[in-house]
């Protein structure tokens, strides 16, 4: 496999991973993970607690040296140390169980981290919040550059990311590159929706999808009639149940394929498949808010895309990696198989001839990345050759 194999283990293997792909640096993180090497083999659950205190003190340490930086008035250097800071955090607290008392410390230094470096950095990232059902969850707008009205991409999380990942997957500067912005939103059963908020995830991904364009459509700076819709890993269920029962989307695409994750987790009850996160059941419990786990799987049951897919009527993008070894890609071709009244449908699985082949491209996320925003471009009425932000 293509996935960077430093410990025994595929769940903190897959951490470091989405590290690296999200702009950690190598000598850091063996730096990080070197004493904790041993504590993998105990299994993915053991020693995520020494996990998040290696990870946690190389975050600290960058914000020190951030610091002098500033001082200097060396600003752009500051917002490089703080972005990896910030990422490194956030990785090391989507390594702990639920109710680690460390976390909510953790969580909270990482957004004020992430927020500083991207003022430093002077990136074109707005902090807004999206109202939803009495309450609000949070999103990460980035503008493309240029003037006037200009799409824009409604981009998700999966079952354990948050809008900070999405951004730093580079989807989204790799769609402002060709002109359309994105929405990078925690939606409710992720990030500070989830943590701050206590917003249980739906299966029916179109409550918090409606709200999200309903607030685009104010935008000045957004087409209203070319808002595109996509997700990753678990957000391969949401995408497309929103584009299915959301008309105003125009385009979609999935980051990963999620035909039937209810019929997944009976899967992982009989150990077929890896787990995203050490103490899987757990999480999945926070993130639906169950009590139990019959009540985990009632607030699940509809987490399947038989008889929505049929219901899409825009142009949409399947994506998946030949080797995935969390979702089986066999799961690509149903959601493609069932696209009957999309007017352009397509499906592209990742191999090993170029890359991504893993989960959501962990081994090598820039094929993805890059194949999404073309066609987004392409349906969207973006631009593929680079002259938009030349």
């Amino acid at each position: 496999m293509a996935l960077f194999e430093y410990f025994p283990n595929y769940v903190w293997n897959l951490s470091v991973s989405i590290a690296l792909e999200s702009g950690g640096k190598i000598g850091e993180i063996i730096d990080m993970c070197k004493p904790i090497r041993d504590a993998a083999a105990n299994g993915e659950d053991a020693g995520t607690g020494e996990f998040l205190q290696q990870w946690v003190a190389m975050g600290n340490k960058l914000i020190e040296l951030a610091a002098e930086d500033e001082a200097r008035g060396r600003t752009l250097s500051a917002s490089k140390k703080l972005e990896r800071a910030a990422l490194y955090l956030l990785v090391g607290e989507r390594m702990q169980g639920h109710g680690n008392p460390a976390r909510v410390a953790t969580f909270a230094l990482a957004q004020d981290t992430f927020a500083k470096a991207m003022k430093l950095g002077n990136h074109p990232v707005e902090r807004v919040m999206i109202p939803y059902e009495g309450s609000e969850y949070p999103a990460l707008y980035v503008r493309a550059p240029g003037e006037g009205p200009k799409p824009v991409v409604v981009y998700c999380n999966g079952l354990d990311s948050s809008k900070e990942l999405l951004y730093w997957s580079n989807l989204p500067q790799a769609l402002a590159a060709r002109g359309i912005s994105t929405l990078c939103v925690d939606q409710p059963g992720t990030g500070e929706a989830l943590r701050i908020s206590n917003l249980p995830a739906t299966p029916h991904s179109e409550k918090w999808a409606s709200p999200a364009v309903d607030w685009l459509e104010k935008q000045p700076d957004v087409d209203p009639k070319r808002i595109g819709m996509t997700g990753i890993s678990l957000g391969g269920h949401f995408a497309p149940r929103a584009v299915a029962f959301e008309p105003r989307f125009a385009s979609g695409a999935v980051w990963g394929a999620n035909h039937n994750w209810a019929e997944v987790q009976q899967k992982r009850l009989r150990r077929e498949g890896e787990n995203p996160v050490p103490h899987y059941w757990a999480h999945v419990l926070w993130v639906f808010g169950a009590k139990d786990m019959d009540d985990f799987h009632e607030k699940s049951k509809d987490m399947t895309l038989d008889g929505v897919m049929e219901r899409i009527k825009v142009p949409f993008l399947v994506t998946h990696g030949a080797q995935d070894r969390q979702i089986s890609v066999d799961y690509a071709h149903q959601s493609y198989e069932q696209l009957t009244n999309s007017p352009r449908r397509e499906l592209k699985i990742f191999t090993p001839r170029e890359g991504g082949v893993e989960h959501v491209g962990a081994d090598n996320m820039s094929y993805g990345c890059d194949y999404i925003a073309d066609w987004f471009a392409d349906t969207l009425g973006g631009d593929i050759t680079g002259k938009v932000a030349s």
